[in-house]
């Protein structure tokens, strides 16, 4: 089973009001009818009898990264609202949410799975319709995922870790990730660490992993599309 991950423009803020617990955060996890950068959009539905004790709460959809817990979920006529508590007890738990309260952290994003008849695709508009998910987790970002911004990180990497790196946050497993960064000439560094006068710019040595990561993510919407992630 793939885990797929939804980006979109949410809302999130530390909640604040008298009687609010310590570490109460509320926010949409999910916006319906709207188009993410992915052509996903979400209908009303698709959260249906989801139970909230089964979704985690995670930072930056790290799963070795529990940040609090979820209490409670609904489907209101906006989205998927979400109320939770962060582990204040925890050193990330403490920061993330000194982070929202000062409006630096505001993001959400959801992980999940579903099946070929979970969704519909419009081959014209390019567009998937998605009316049911099996919701793994709600994850607290700092950015949406941006396209252009993964390029861009992919193209500045000047080690293979760190092109590594870049490609599994772009989205590609760790195998995937290591195959193609042995696609790439990076500069070479010199003994004493200073870069030497590579044959190529990073721009055109990363160029292949670029291509690459671009047709590994085609191939798995073609196949999304065709049969559908189960």
């Amino acid at each position: 089973m793939s885990i797929e991950h939804l980006h979109v423009d949410c809302e999130m803020k530390a909640d604040d009001t008298e009687g609010a617990a310590a570490g109460t955060v509320i926010g949409y996890g999910s916006v319906f009818h709207n188009v993410d950068l992915g052509k996903d959009v979400v209908l009303p539905g698709a959260f249906a009898g989801t139970a909230v004790r089964k979704v985690r709460m995670l930072w930056q959809h790290d799963p070795r990264q529990p940040i609090g817990v979820w209490d409670a979920l609904e489907e209101d006529a906006k989205g998927l609202k979400l109320k939770g508590r962060l582990a204040l007890g925890t050193r990330l738990g403490a920061e993330a949410y000194e982070l929202l309260k000062m409006g630096a952290l505001d993001g959400l994003s959801i992980g999940f799975s579903m099946g070929p008849k979970d969704f519909e695709y419009d081959a014209k508009t390019d567009i998937r319709r998605i009316k049911r998910v099996k919701l793994m987790e709600v994850s607290l970002v700092t950015f949406p995922m941006n396209p252009r911004a993964t390029t861009t990180r992919v193209k500045s990497a000047t080690s293979k870790r760190d092109l590594e790196q870049s490609l599994r946050d772009a989205g590609l497993s760790a195998s995937e990730a290591k195959y193609v960064a042995g696609l790439t000439q990076l500069p070479a560094v010199a003994p004493d660490g200073a870069p030497e006068a590579p044959r190529v710019t990073p721009d055109d040595g990363n160029e292949a992993a670029v291509q690459a990561a671009s047709l590994l993510a085609a191939l798995r919407n073609l196949n999304t599309a065709a049969f559908g992630r189960a």
